[in-house]
């Protein structure tokens, strides 16, 4: 028999690795300075925003719409990373996720970081998924084209 672990929903312990939208207010710009400063992917990053201060109100709102479900979020995560898939490559969302595993350890509780980190290795891995899995074509069909 497979034991279930009872489905906890507003409890305290579920607090405790909720990020605020304060958290987020001083987490989102504090990573992306970092980002900005990495020698991998930083230039992928200055060259892709022109309005830092924009873009930052944008993640802001997308990571409370991610972890807090606030729906502030109004966007296509997909569609904009599609826009630069000829300079993004899959290590670079490695060399993220080390930045935001880092930055979030730095800045916020341990479990706050841990939801944190989890979440962005989920996002990542759909992203990654997203952009280059390509299924081969079956035998006798013509390839897609994008």
């Amino acid at each position: 028999m497979i034991p279930v672990r009872p489905v906890r929903q507003g409890g305290a312990m579920d607090n405790i690795a909720t990020p605020t939208e304060a958290d987020l207010a001083r987490l989102v710009p504090a990573f992306y300075a970092r980002v900005r400063q990495d020698a991998l992917i930083g230039p992928v990053f200055e060259s892709a925003i022109d309005d830092w201060e924009h873009h930052l109100g944008r993640l802001v709102a997308f990571w409370s719409s991610v972890m807090l479900t606030t729906g502030r979020y109004k966007g296509n995560p997909v569609a904009a990373h599609l826009k630069h898939l000829a300079t993004i490559t899959p290590v670079m969302f490695d060399r993220w996720l080390a930045l935001w595993a880092a930055v979030t350890a730095e800045m916020l509780s341990a479990p706050k970081a841990a939801a944190l980190q989890d979440k962005a290795a989920r996002i990542a891995e759909s992203l990654k998924y997203a952009l280059y899995f390509r299924l081969p074509p079956r035998p006798g069909s013509a390839p897609l084209s994008r």
